[in-house]
């Protein structure tokens, strides 16, 4: 994935870091990864909601911008795992803190589970 070149904008540290984790999928392959190495289907057991195309597409640009580091084992059939990088791990905190804002504020998010409704009583039909 390209990168913008950040160089003397205000804001732009800010928005360096949302470049690379920008999007629905990156924070939360990050938050996956900070409990250890995972494989391509336990992710995906993780992220339900998640293609299995999105996915791959994330990981590389993870990969690429050096977060996770992509270790293939010359087995068949092939096995791949992927875990956090030093700069990965250097984004714990963030993934931490946006984990915490996010069950802070569970109620106002559009991911809150929904309220139980009370059951609808049908009328009564005349015989």
């Amino acid at each position: 994935m390209k990168r913008r070149n950040f160089a003397r904008r205000p804001g732009c540290s800010v928005e360096a870091t949302l470049d690379l984790i920008d999007g629905k999928w990156k924070g939360v392959i990050l938050y996956h990864l900070q409990s250890g190495t995972q494989r391509f289907g336990e992710l995906r057991r993780l992220m339900p909601a998640i293609t299995q195309r999105m996915l791959t597409k994330q990981l590389r640009a993870l990969e690429e911008d050096k977060l996770i580091i992509r270790k293939v084992y010359a087995e068949v059939p092939p096995r791949v795992e992927y875990c956090l990088s030093e700069l990965g791990e250097s984004l714990r905190p963030v993934i931490d803190i946006l984990k915490a804002w996010g069950e802070s504020h569970q109620q106002r998010l559009s991911c809150a589970p929904a309220p139980e409704a009370e059951p609808v009583k049908k009328p009564k039909r005349a015989a």
